[in-house]
């Protein structure tokens, strides 16, 4: 027999889990013209595929996978609203809104997908160009046509809609574009549809159905099947220009990184940030586009020792709240430490006179007209070195040197260092008195005893 787990929960599988979800976002009234639209969209493209299989034409099919862009577009809708309901959990801190950052950049690496494989059937079909049967193309060019205007103006998509406008124009924009200025130009009226840019999903389903009117206009008239094949790769090329900047777009929300076009405003309240009373420096500053219109960043505030934490933070929070949305801010105050005369532990016995010697400096007065740098006695009128670091100064105190003088071994005498005391009687306090050896050092004054032997001749 096994435990009873009495409040343990009961784990769903990944298929459950799923259905709950589209339970939550179906119970929401607005998702149900979505999936109205959806279910429209499928039927839809069944009739397409049909007659794109007994009209044999790739254009068609190219257009096809339009309305199939439809359908994940609509999916991205519903993933929006799912987002909205949804609140911010502990292991997705920052909410779910990258979930619809995830789906726009999905559905268009997906449509581009589609236009390779339509690129690849087209060249194949160079080789070798079957009979196009014009009989239903007209009839499906419009069905869909239709149907993606219909979905684009009826549906309000949000992350698309905020995508077409942040990402870059695509090449078929900017052609539209200064074609619509020449118009314009000509007739005023018209710049309320044409300027500054067309949407560009309304814009390539507009030239997707113009390319498959002229092929089915020169299929009729000369049997010239060849059109076809040049439509496909026309409306492809349309699809991938479009395609391509939302992707680059989406794909930079995905890698965190800031948006080019809010770097001089962020520049500008970390200046001002900088200013406000209190703050030393702000450092590790990082933001980055959580989602389509919502900006987070961290930053680090290093603030004086007697600045109040909380006045600080809530000026802080104030200034860049107005355009982070999700921010972090970790306050600091100043952490100087007093410099020190020793970075070393100080021994216990340092102050025990006893263990060292207090040997005088030697004066300098000698070495006040030498050079530093070439030892050569300068001019008085001549300025200071250029380069001469650490110049001793004409004042120095005693240098306090530890005694580390021990007796040889195997003669029979103590070791260790000497009491001072008894380094005073035998006349070893001073340099150059008492014993015979003295000491070696290297200054000027002290008298060289060691330059006799015992007997009072001089060595060799």
């Amino acid at each position: 027999k096994g435990t009873i787990h009495l409040f343990r929960k009961s784990q769903r599988s990944l298929v459950g889990k799923l259905t709950h979800e589209f339970r939550l976002v179906a119970a929401d009234r607005r998702s149900w013209k979505i999936l109205l639209f959806g279910a429209i969209n499928l039927i839809c493209i069944g009739f397409l595929l049909m007659w794109c299989s007994s009209t044999n034409s790739i254009a068609l099919t190219a257009y096809t996978y339009l309305t199939i862009f439809d359908l994940f577009s609509l999916i991205t809708c519903l993933i929006s609203y799912w987002v909205m309901m949804k609140k911010p959990s502990p292991v997705y801190s920052f909410g779910f809104e990258r979930f619809e950052v995830l789906a726009v950049f999905a559905s268009t690496v997906l449509a581009q997908l589609g236009a390779l494989f339509i690129l690849k059937e087209s060249a194949e079909r160079f080789l070798e160009q079957p009979e196009i049967h014009t009989g239903r193309l007209l009839v499906g060019t419009f069905v869909a046509l239709f149907f993606n205007l219909f979905t684009m103006l009826s549906i309000k998509n949000k992350p698309f809609a905020y995508v077409s406008e942040a990402a870059s124009t695509s090449w078929l924009q900017e052609h539209v574009a200064d074609l619509s200025r020449s118009i314009c130009g000509i007739i005023p009226g018209l710049s309320s549809i044409f300027l500054p840019r067309m949407n560009p999903f309304v814009l390539i389903d507009i030239a997707g159905a113009l390319a498959l009117c002229i092929t089915y206009m020169l299929i009729e008239i000369n049997n010239y099947f060849a059109v076809d094949t040049a439509s496909a790769i026309a409306i492809a090329l349309m699809t991938f220009g479009t395609m391509y900047p939302m992707s680059v777009y989406s794909g930079k929300v995905l890698l965190q990184t800031t948006p080019p076009h809010v770097i001089g405003q962020l520049d500008k309240l970390l200046r001002e940030v900088s200013t406000l009373d209190g703050v030393l420096e702000v450092r590790n500053e990082h933001f980055w586009t959580l989602g389509f219109g919502t900006l987070a960043g961290s930053v680090h505030v290093r603030i004086r020792r007697d600045a109040n934490e909380q006045m600080v933070l809530a000026h802080v929070t104030n200034r860049l709240y107005t355009l982070v949305s999700t921010l972090t801010v970790q306050i600091f105050k100043d952490d100087w430490i007093r410099p020190t005369l020793s970075s070393v532990p100080i021994a216990n016995n340092i102050l025990n006179l006893s263990d060292h010697h207090v040997i005088p400096m030697p004066s300098l007065k000698a070495a006040d007209n030498l050079n530093p740098v070439t030892s050569t006695p300068a001019k008085p009128s001549s300025p200071p070195p250029e380069f001469s670091f650490d110049t001793p100064g004409k004042n120095v105190s005693p240098v306090i040197l530890l005694n580390t003088q021990t007796k040889p071994y195997g003669l029979g005498f103590n070791h260790g260092s000497t009491p001072y005391s008894s380094v005073l009687n035998q006349g070893l306090g001073i340099p150059g008195m008492g014993a015979a050896q003295g000491f070696r050092t290297g200054f000027t004054n002290v008298p060289s005893r060691y330059g006799t032997n015992a007997r009072g001749q001089p060595r060799p």
